[in-house]
Formats: C-alpha cells, sequence, structure tokens
C-alpha cells in the first residue's frame, strides 16, 4: 500500500495496454453489466468489517491521507470516470509541483442503501503509486437512487470518522483530506441496521448526521463539491445544506466536471501553504488548459480567502512559502 511510488508512466502504460488489448478501463463495471460477475462491491472496495489505514513508511514518511468519494449514482456516475482520465494531473500537481510530499489516495464510492442499490458503499485503500489506479477502477457504476433528494453519503462519512487509521493524525495531530463529490443531500441519520450491514458497526442507536460530521471533522479536512451538470447543481438549497454542516468554506460549485482534479489538487496545495504564487502557472505545469484552469481557481476562491493564502479570483497574491519563489506574482 504506502511503500509504492506513483508514476506517470506506469499511468500511460496501463492505458496503452487497454487500448491494445480491448480492457475497458471500469472493466469491473463492464464485467457486471454483461453479466460475468453478480452486481456487488468488488472485494478490493468491501469494507464491511475493517478498517483503512494511511501509514507512515520508510519511502513516504510523512504521509498525508487524501480520500475521494463519489456519488455514482444517477447523472453522477459520469465522475469518476472523469477523475480516472485525469488522474496524472492531480498527481502532477501533488508530486511534481510539491503540494503534498506523501499524498497517499483513496478512491471509493457513495450509492443509496435506503433504495437498495447493491454496492451503497465502495472503499478502496490508502495507496502511494500506481495502485490507486485499481480503487478507482474497481469501482461498481450502479448509477441507481433513489429519487428522494437524498443519498446515503451520511454512511460514507461516519466510516472515515470511526474505521479509519492514520499516522498523520495519530502521531502529528494532522489531518486527512476528504471530498465527496456529489449532487443530493445525506440522509438525516445512519441506522444499526445499515452500519451493521456495511461495516459492521455494533453501534446500537445509530448515529445522527451531527454526531457524524462532529466525529469525522475531527480527523477530516471535509469538502463538498457540486459538479455542473448534475441534478441539483443550481439549487440553493443543495448549497445551503452542506454548508450549514462543513462551512460555506468547504462546499465547492465546480463549473465544469472536468476540473474535479485540479480543484481537488489546488485545495490540497492551498490548505497545506504549498501551492504555488501562481496557480494559473502550476495548472499548466500539469497539463491544464486555460478554461479549466479559471474553473478550478474560481472553485477554491473561498478556502483560498478562509485560510488567508491568497484573494483568489480578485487579484491577489500568495505569500511566499517554504521551498517556493518569494515573487508575488499575479493569479
Amino acid at each position: 500500500m504506502g511503500s509504492s511510488h506513483y508514476s506517470d508512466e506506469f499511468y500511460k502504460d496501463r492505458v496503452a495496454d487497454r487500448v491494445a488489448t480491448g480492457k475497458a478501463t471500469f472493466a469491473y463495471d463492464a464485467d457486471i453489466r454483461s453479466g460475468k460477475v453478480a452486481a456487488k462491491v468488488h472485494d478490493t472496495l468491501n469494507i464491511h468489517n475493517k478498517i483503512r489505514e494511511a501509514r507512515d513508511s520508510k519511502e513516504h514518511p510523512n504521509s498525508i491521507p487524501i480520500a475521494v468519494m463519489f456519488d455514482q449514482t444517477g447523472s453522477m456516475a459520469g465522475v469518476p470516470k472523469i477523475m480516472q482520465a485525469n488522474l496524472p494531473k492531480l498527481m502532477g500537481l501533488l508530486l511534481r509541483k510539491g503540494y503534498c510530499e506523501d499524498p497517499q489516495v483513496l478512491f471509493g464510492a457513495i450509492g443509496d442503501y435506503v433504495n437498495r442499490e447493491k454496492a451503497p458503499l465502495q472503499v478502496g485503500q490508502f495507496e502511494s503509486g500506481i495502485e490507486m489506479d485499481d480503487n478507482i477502477t474497481n469501482i461498481f457504476l450502479e448509477g441507481q437512487g433513489g429519487g428522494s433528494y437524498q443519498e446515503s453519503y451520511q454512511n460514507a462519512l461516519y466510516f472515515f470518522g470511526h474505521r479509519t487509521s492514520c499516522d498523520a493524525f495519530e502521531k502529528r495531530g494532522k489531518k486527512g483530506y476528504l471530498f465527496l463529490i456529489g449532487d443530493e443531500m445525506p440522509y438525516s441519520r445512519s441506522s444499526e441496521t445499515e452500519l451493521r450491514a456495511l461495516i459492521a458497526d455494533t453501534i446500537e442507536v445509530g448515529a445522527t448526521i451531527e454526531q457524524i460530521i462532529a466525529a469525522v471533522t475531527e480527523k477530516w479536512e471535509v469538502f463538498f463539491i457540486i459538479p455542473k451538470g448534475t441534478s441539483h447543481f443550481s439549487d440553493p438549497e443543495l448549497f445551503n445544506h452542506w454548508a450549514n454542516l462543513l462551512s460555506p468554506q468547504h462546499v465547492m460549485k465546480l463549473e465544469d466536471p472536468a476540473a474535479i482534479c485540479e480543484t481537488i489538487g489546488l485545495t490540497i496545495g492551498v490548505c497545506e501553504g504549498t501551492a504555488g504564487d501562481d496557480l494559473h502557472a502550476d495548472l499548466k505545469d500539469v497539463g491544464t488548459t486555460a478554461t479549466i484552469a479559471t474553473v478550478a481557481t474560481s472553485s477554491v476562491s473561498a478556502i483560498a480567502a478562509d485560510r488567508a493564502l491568497a484573494k483568489v479570483g480578485t487579484g491577489g497574491s500568495l505569500p511566499a512559502k517554504k521551498g517556493r519563489s518569494e515573487s508575488t506574482e499575479r493569479l
């Protein structure tokens, strides 16, 4: 898990091999849809009676856990494909641009337990190397949901609040980063029945969303990203609901889902204080177009201002940081 290294070359080799062999990128999802395997959570993403760990290693002594959980219901099912296709841009910001020294990245997916989806909670491992691509491509893109304006986000939040163990927090008191990408609201509670069924937790009375948020935010910087083109992007009720749970700065409206990797990378860089003085230049260096760069920098403007690092979008500048130029170029 935590001892390997990410390489763009490894990623490109995988893409080339899939093209040459005609293998689907999301092969497990394709196998389910073709009837080759039963519709259920892939074994590597099944967290029943398990925890997920992000540990330091000789190769990565200052691990920082980063978790990205996708809503895979309805109109959201295409976002994991965008993320997988642009994974080198996220890792380019974290590693080549120095935003995060030892990232350990986990991917997973959220569905709707109440409406009896086959895979309502899928959680991979924290990985430092190309194995993270396995996490994301093993996701079952069920694409269902119940039309209730709610999905089971609270179960994922409960898992990260209670069933993760990370050296960053336990040794150094440093929170990890948890990104939920969705377009609906959480249910108001996780019942004891669903927690037992999904993760084998034996809590007797369930947990309210307020209790869940209090637990998860002790260990994690939690962000909710709402991509444009999904069902409720323009509804202020959705933004306000999540803002009341997490704070307005931790809820992002993403004008183009193609900017998802860049937005996550910039958010981490801003919070870590390692983002460059010129965010657009950093994004250009990892292959981002000017249009997507504008979307991404706009999306992180609230958290950047809140951290007093920059006034993104208003022409302000970032203060000098360790390992960075002391120049103050405009964004």
